[in-house]
């Protein structure tokens, strides 16, 4: 499988500005491209205007779903979503075949991002072109319990905004998930100043079970990158280094 990434410097709650760069970035994408990663709130920049949000069946569901069947690729990333009088910061993969939601569980309180957006409750696997594939959101990635992988996923994807001022966090926290669960790891970011004042460096990274970056973003530039995945090497390097038979029980209860 390729994993290719889009690192764009999103404009600040402007749709169709963005919608305009993130086609004109997936004109430059690798042949043969089966996912495609986006950053978190990719119509917006990371804001909490809730003007900005929409109903699922909307104008970003349409503009993943003309890009999945042109690239023949699974799209994904997160926006806001209205919903029976909640909001969410909800992730969406759309491939020609099938779509698949998450509802980011860990909400930027910092940020104020518990005040305007309702939390997840579950953890989302989804098989896509023979890889078991788990996404978070940003902050999700902070907390290691609940992307914690009982043998369950093979491809952890961690769509973000995440900002230049923790950039080694970043870089730390992407390879340990890889590490910690045996799985690899794809992490989008953005790049550029937001609306709030917020610089973003990018980064964006793809990563293998060994915790050995593939594919890494140049810092500060908008890029597309990309690597391929095996889930023949991922078994093997399993099979042969089985820390998953060891971890440890445990069970996760939502409040």
């Amino acid at each position: 499988m390729k994993i290719a990434i889009i690192q764009p410097e999103l404009l600040w709650e402007d749709k169709h500005g963005n919608f305009g760069i993130l086609k004109r970035m997936m004109s430059s994408l690798p042949k043969g491209a089966d996912v495609v990663i986006l950053p978190e709130m990719f119509t917006t920049g990371f804001t909490m205007n809730l003007e900005y949000s929409e109903q699922i069946r909307g104008e970003t569901l349409d503009f993943m779903k003309e890009a999945a069947v042109k690239h023949n690729a699974g799209i994904c990333g997160s926006y806001i979503i209205a919903e029976g009088g909640k909001y969410f910061n909800r992730f969406a993969f759309v491939s020609p075949e099938a779509e698949y939601y998450y509802d980011k569980r860990h909400l930027f309180s910092m940020g104020e991002e518990d005040k305007f957006f309702t939390p997840g409750n579950s953890r989302l696997v989804f098989t896509f072109r023979d890889f078991r594939i788990s996404p978070y959101v940003c902050y999700d990635l902070r907390f290691p319990v609940w992307s914690r992988n009982r043998n369950e996923y093979d491809l952890a994807i961690y769509v973000s905004s995440w900002p230049g001022v923790r950039i080694s966090a970043w870089n730390a926290l992407l390879r340990a998930r890889a590490i910690e669960n045996q799985c690899y790891v794809a992490g989008s970011n953005r790049v550029g100043t937001d609306g709030n004042g917020v610089f973003h460096n990018g980064m964006s990274q793809i990563i293998n079970p060994r915790g050995e970056v593939t594919s890494l973003a140049e810092a500060e530039k908008q890029c597309v990158i990309s690597s391929d995945i095996s889930i023949h090497e991922l078994a093997d390097f399993r099979n042969k280094f089985n820390v998953l038979r060891d971890a440890d029980e445990y069970e996760i209860i939502n409040s």
